[in-house]
């Protein structure tokens, strides 16, 4: 399995929201992103324990990865739209992609940043569902 790496994220993923997701606030420069957040948000899902991975499968990682993006604000702003396209480039690494209309996926995005840090777990496996429900093969 592929993982994602702090310069796909820098060259792919944010250039990528920066450019083509815009809304009112802009995306600050790269170099703004808070210290080791990002770096921690993209080797969680590929931790294991007792050699045993902690997320194992593809839709495991992928969820846990947006989840993380979203949630623990590796930037200061547009931690949503760096979420969206960064999953999209893990997922086409691994030969997958969502098809889901954007406004749909959207709002899930939005669902996952306003949900309760207490239900992260029920929120996690949401977002397995939605992958499952709209992953296709490349």
């Amino acid at each position: 399995m592929e993982t994602i790496h702090v310069k796909e994220v820098e060259y792919i993923a944010f250039r990528l929201a920066k450019e083509r997701l815009a809304f009112d606030k802009p995306i600050p420069n790269f170099s703004t992103r808070y210290p080791h957040i990002l770096e921690s948000c993209l080797a969680t899902p590929f931790q294991s324990f007792s050699k045993k991975s902690l997320y194992p499968g593809l839709l495991s990682k992928a969820s846990i990865l947006f989840y993380l993006l979203i949630k623990n604000h590796p930037f200061q702003n547009g931690n949503k739209r760096i979420a969206m396209t960064t999953l999209l480039v893990f997922l086409y690494k691994n030969k997958k992609w969502i098809k889901v209309d954007n406004q749909e996926l959207y709002n899930f995005t939005v669902w996952v940043a306003q949900s309760p840090p207490k239900v992260k777990d029920e929120t996690v496996k949401a977002i397995e569902k939605f992958l499952k429900t709209h992953m296709v093969n490349l």
